[in-house]
């Protein structure tokens, strides 16, 4: 099996880029979806009916296929190293744990879905452009550890993200009060 390694290993990575791109995508369509039910009758109803079929598109063609493959070509590396080689491989751990969250992500994502559909989520469009920058996170975190494996510094790691995020919601906040200032 270990000759079908390079395989495994690139289907595994075409199939977290594509779901990562499925999320970006997914996630901004959100922000439209939100946006839509500010406007006047009947383009509310045109714009929403059109962004919930390409949400649920974009969820199902792209995103949970694409997360399958992940899962199943990276399930498949494992047991290509082998048990032993999973045990002391701690990054390994680490790395499954931002996947495993970022397949939660995904679901929530899913159920937020059904709630934009009958205009019933919380989130106004400023917080689902926040909320599209929680995949960018997942994707330092999971590249860090799989580049840097066990030599990864977690602590410096984690304050890493963290200033990251706070850049992403300085810059957001900024974009979203030169465009408040625009309208005005």
């Amino acid at each position: 099996m270990i000759e079908y390694l390079p395989l495994f290993k690139a289907l595994h990575i075409i199939g977290f880029v594509a779901w990562f791109g499925g999320l970006f995508y997914m996630v901004r369509i959100f922000v439209y979806h939100t946006e839509a039910y500010d406007k006047e009758q009947p383009d509310q109803d045109i714009l929403s009916n059109q962004f919930h079929i390409m949400e649920k598109k974009v969820l199902n063609i792209i995103c949970r296929p694409a997360m399958l493959i992940t899962w199943v070509f990276g399930v498949l590396m494992i047991i290509t190293y082998g048990m032993d080689w999973f045990k002391v491989n701690y990054w390994l751990h680490a790395k499954l744990l931002m996947v495993l969250l970022l397949s939660g992500y995904t679901d929530y994502c899913g159920r937020l879905i059904k709630k934009l559909v009958v205009g019933k989520t919380s989130f106004s469009s400023f917080q689902f452009r926040l909320f599209n920058e929680v995949p960018t996170l997942f994707l330092i975190a999971i590249v860090l550890i799989a580049v840097y494996q066990n030599n990864l510094n977690y602590l410096y790691t984690i304050i890493g993200i963290l200033i990251s995020g706070l850049v992403m919601y300085v810059i957001a906040k900024a974009v979203k009060n030169k465009r408040e200032q625009q309208t005005k």
